[in-house]
């Protein structure tokens, strides 16, 4: 009866913990569908403002904005978004092990000489590079308790600070974009200096007629901060919609599997329950057999 016992009391355990996955699912689930209407919203303008931008430099015999300036990389930082909270699967630790491997490859005589800067957006990795002793700068995880442009922009702001008076020489960020609720994408991206567009020889060959007031050099100038905080606003934007796909799909797959064990202790108790009858009915069987004998 002890074994039956502990089997009861597994089976109770694991039904409240699948109570507690499902409810934690469609939680996220109601979070994923707002933060998703959000970065679908702002994929547009930050892809239209990217494309003006590089039709108009491509225009341009150069850039004066020192947001552009190509310097050799001796000072490093990388912005690692993640979450506040886990039960997320591999979300936070795909996006450490992307920065630690981003800075393995390419900026590891930095981190010897200690000009490896961290800023974490994210619970997550601002514990995990301060235990380890990274220099990490500020504490920006109250970001999503209300995530808006402004509230970004502040980050934004620092860092391009830091840029202008040499702190650093290249700004990274690291962050996982969302593609549906069962994928994301782990993406590592320059933020500064801005990198040359990409499609730059397209676009000029294009010869997109635009109707400019004020001048190209003025708006280009004004563009480019710009387009440098939409460009970190849309990769915490992405982030906090992965954060929400990745924590539904990994709770939706722990309730399937609380789901499996309950079957199988369900079915253990009924044996142990038939072998405890089975068990007494001989005993029975027996003792009367001994007082009829």
């Amino acid at each position: 009866m002890a074994n039956l016992k502990e089997v009861r009391n597994r089976i109770a355990s694991v039904q409240s913990t699948q109570q507690i996955t499902k409810a934690m699912k469609m939680v996220s689930a109601a979070k994923l569908k707002r933060a998703t209407n959000a970065i679908i919203q702002l994929r547009p303008y930050a892809t239209k403002l990217k494309e003006i931008l590089g039709n108009l430099s491509a225009s341009l015999e150069g850039s004066t904005s020192p947001f552009t300036e190509e310097r050799v990389p001796t000072k490093v930082l990388i912005v690692a978004v993640s979450s506040n909270r886990g039960l997320a699967g591999a979300f936070n630790m795909n996006v450490i092990k992307t920065t630690n491997n981003l800075i393995a490859e390419k900026y590891s005589e930095q981190l010897k000489k200690g000009n490896v800067n961290i800023v974490a957006i994210g619970k997550k990795t601002q514990d995990f590079y301060e235990k380890r002793g990274y220099n990490v700068i500020g504490n920006n995880n109250e970001v999503y308790a209300d995530l808006s442009f402004e509230n970004v922009t502040k980050i934004t702001d620092a860092i391009m600070e830091g840029f202008v008076k040499g702190k650093y020489d290249r700004v990274e960020v690291v962050y996982n974009q969302f593609k549906n609720a069962a994928v994301q994408i782990l993406t590592s991206e320059q933020l500064l200096p801005l990198p040359k567009a990409e499609e730059a020889v397209s676009v000029k060959e294009t010869n997109v007629d635009y109707i400019l007031e004020p001048s190209k050099e003025e708006i280009v100038t004004q563009l480019i901060p710009k387009s440098i905080k939409i460009q970190l606003y849309k990769a915490v934007l992405d982030s906090h919609a992965s954060e929400h796909g990745a924590r539904m799909t990994s709770m939706d797959k722990a309730t399937e599997n609380a789901g499996d064990l309950l079957k199988s202790l369900k079915l253990a108790y009924n044996q142990a329950r038939q072998a405890a009858i089975t068990t007494e009915l001989t005993e029975i069987v027996s003792g009367a057999a001994a007082l009829s004998g």
